[in-house]
């Protein structure tokens, strides 16, 4: 494969809330040297950019997005592993990543069990769960800058914090990442992975279309809380509903549109300040045209 460009491609499909509109450009790379060319060619041509993983933590709007939509392929979809070191590509997926490691006897991923979406989109996001975050366990990535510049960097110089990296400062996409794990007993990494799916099945609405946490804890307390302590679970706007199951999930119920689930965003921000003096920040990603 030496990489796709399509116009006016619906990007619904690749998304988990199955919403949004067309990208006027829709590039999938074949290689890290492709992606280089490409994302410097469209900086220098003034041509705005933006990448999207497997859609799991995204809003697109439902006018689409104008410029180009970037979607790393199967050049970037691989695994392998160094002695204690997992070397992965930034399209692969981060639950099977946990899978693959856990297989291997290294400890040190089981959080990511449950988490969807991709390596690189967890890099950008510090994807965390149960207590840990990529943070803990990165030891180095590679980064294409939207200059066409390329370079490998270590955790530190990752800037990570809460939620946060050095790519919400400064444009530019993982295409592979490093991880340091440690030996430890497949039969227990394996009962820890079954544990944490399980909890995720019976605790999140994961069968119905939606795109993960809505909006990120506040210091010292959950969203999820605050929200169904402002009694906003079952709450809708058009198709989008807050979940019975999970407050801090929004589904898709019903052919939902990004403007049914940004009102009812707004309407649980609104509240939960009226009720709490909490003004919510979302964790989900807005891309596209308002």
């Amino acid at each position: 494969m030496r990489g796709v460009v399509k116009q006016a491609e619906p990007l619904a499909p690749y998304t988990t809330w199955k919403i949004g509109g067309p990208a006027d450009l829709f590039l999938v790379p074949a290689d890290a040297e492709q992606l280089a060319s490409a994302i410097a060619a469209l900086s220098r041509h003034g041509v705005p950019w933006t990448v999207l993983g497997r859609g799991s933590n995204t809003l697109v709007s439902d006018r689409g997005v104008r410029g180009a939509v970037i979607k790393l392929g199967e050049g970037f979809d691989r695994l392998r592993f160094e002695g204690n070191l997992a070397i992965a590509g930034a399209s692969y997926s981060f639950i099977k990543l946990s899978v693959m490691a856990g297989k291997e006897g290294l400890t040190g991923l089981e959080y990511a069990g449950g988490i969807p979406g991709t390596v690189g989109g967890a890099v950008y996001m510090n994807a965390g769960a149960h207590h840990s975050d990529v943070s803990r366990i990165l030891k180095s990535a590679d980064i294409v800058w939207e200059d066409g510049s390329k370079g490998t960097y270590g955790n530190e110089e990752l800037r990570f914090g809460y939620r946060h990296s050095i790519l919400h400062e400064k444009r530019g996409i993982v295409t592979e990442a490093v991880f340091a794990l440690a030996p430890g007993d497949r039969k227990e990494i394996a009962a820890m992975l079954a544990s944490y799916k399980d909890r995720r099945l019976r605790t999140q609405p994961l069968q119905l279309a939606c795109a993960g946490s809505v909006f990120r804890n506040p210091d010292g307390d959950h969203a999820a809380r605050l929200i169904e302590a402002a009694g906003l679970k079952g709450a809708r706007e058009g198709g989008a509903v807050v979940s019975e199951l999970h407050a801090n999930f929004i589904v898709n119920e019903d052919h939902a549109t990004a403007e049914d689930v940004l009102a009812l965003m707004e309407r649980v921000r609104r509240t939960v300040n009226e009720r709490f003096g909490i003004l919510l920040a979302p964790e989900v990603l807005l891309m596209g045209e308002r």
